[in-house]
């Protein structure tokens, strides 16, 4: 009788987990529960004194049961800098003030947190972390390591791992990109310090088994730094076009964070003026935020005709988060205008396929986003100089939402899906 096969192990280091909310916990949170449905056993390392920007308890009830998670002490200089500048709680969140008037402990702490912090303020962990998890390794072997960043810093811990077991596995898994990420160039960089960053992300691509892109154009811009680089998207769970009732007004929501770098300022004049070409459509229209705004782009809308047609939900759980998603009629979706953010993915787009409402979505042409909207039928991507487009799309959206017409779902969306991208994932690991 053959024996049977031994579940591969692997250890997932990563930095936000339940409570953590946010969209960077919910990519390995679900990975996690799907990978024992294809023979790997995952074990999960997380600080055990984490500062977290955004909480949400409801997550920790999606923790697979029985999952092994160790916890190890982490050192968080945000704590002392938002003592010195509430305004730092936002760069944990991915929030940066640009703005000419910064005040100078704004620029002080862009300053601090860009040169001192390489390649960000969780860097204190990385030593402490090599030594305990070559510990734990000693007793507990496993076949594979995962470190997911941002933050960076995490790969850092990966790289000390793979010189010390050389034989191990190393997966290093890119939410976002480290060097190309948008707020990069608003750090305040010394020319030492910006060096040093591509050392550390070249080193990094060099010596890891396997980079993983969440998207299409990150993977070849990986690729070309040296990775061996592949792309697997963020995911859905599964698709939840509900049943509900004709909303009494014409709603669009934006759904998670926005900052001022994505404030998508075509799309507020183009409502504006349809506002003011229609009565009726200005009669029916409301757009919630849900989720962090930055206080910029809310100051800006209140500037325009829409100030009254406008209000912010705030930050909500995940599942009133979806819920939410469910009842629009209209979702929004922004990204960075330069084409060096073409490559990026939002994890908000896979929820938002999975209610099959229409996505109208804002960023650089030929985008990734662009690709995956197309593909799945699910909405249009504009750039930010659209606006005659972007008006003629809204006003197809709008009449078809008086006349109640039934929402279509593309059987394309399903490879989406969190079950298929683990399948994916599990032939890497």
């Amino acid at each position: 009788m053959a024996k049977p096969q031994r579940r591969k192990r692997v250890l997932i280091i990563c930095y936000y987990w339940p409570p953590a909310g946010g969209p960077g916990v919910q990519r390995w949170l679900q990975f996690v529960k799907y990978l024992p449905d294809f023979g790997i056993e995952p074990v999960v390392y997380i600080p055990e004194n984490p500062s977290y920007p955004i909480i949400d308890e409801s997550l920790c009830k999606e923790v697979a049961a029985g999952l092994e998670i160790i916890r190890a002490p982490i050192i968080e200089p945000y704590a002392v800098a938002e003592k010195i500048n509430p305004k730092n709680k936002d760069f944990k969140a991915g929030q940066f003030d640009i703005n000419k008037r910064q005040s100078w402990l704004s620029k002080l702490s862009v300053f601090v947190r860009g040169n001192f912090f390489i390649p960000d303020a969780r860097v204190l962990w990385v030593r402490p972390s090599a030594r305990f998890l070559t510990k734990y390794l000693a007793g507990h072997p496993v076949d594979t390591i995962v470190t997911s960043g941002p933050p960076h810093s995490l790969h850092l811990i990966g790289l000390r791992l793979k010189k010390t077991f050389p034989a191990l596995r190393w997966v290093a898994d890119f939410r976002d990109p480290w060097t190309e990420i948008s707020y990069f160039s608003h750090l305040k960089l010394t020319k030492w310090a910006k060096q040093y960053h591509h050392t550390l992300e070249e080193k990094v691509f060099q010596t890891a088994d396997q980079t993983i892109a969440t998207s299409f154009t990150d993977a070849k811009n990986f690729s070309a730094k040296g990775a061996n680089a592949i792309c697997i998207t963020n995911g859905f769970d599964q698709l939840r076009k509900s049943e509900k009732s004709p909303n009494s007004q014409y709603v669009i929501r934006y759904v998670g964070m926005l900052e001022q770098l994505r404030n998508p300022i075509v799309f507020w004049e183009a409502l504006a003026e349809l506002m003011a070409g229609d009565a009726q459509f200005a009669h029916d229209l409301a757009v919630q935020f849900v989720g962090k705004v930055d206080q910029t782009v809310l100051r800006d809308i209140r500037l325009t005709p829409l100030a009254s047609k406008v209000s912010d939900l705030g930050y909500q759980s995940s599942i009133a988060a979806r819920k939410l998603m469910e009842d629009a009629d209209l979702l929004l979706l922004t990204n960075f205008p330069h084409d060096t953010s073409s490559g990026i993915i939002p994890g908000k787009l896979f929820e938002y396929l999975a209610t099959g409402v229409p996505i109208i979505s804002f960023g650089p042409a030929n985008s990734d986003v662009d690709q995956i909207l197309t593909s799945t039928e699910a909405g249009r991507h504009f750039t930010y100089q659209d606006k005659e487009a972007v008006q003629k799309y809204i006003r197809q959206q709008y009449v078809r939402w008086q006349k109640g017409e039934e929402l279509h779902i593309s059987s394309y969306i399903q490879e989406y899906s969190r079950k298929n991208l683990t399948a994916r994932l599990a032939e890497i690991l």
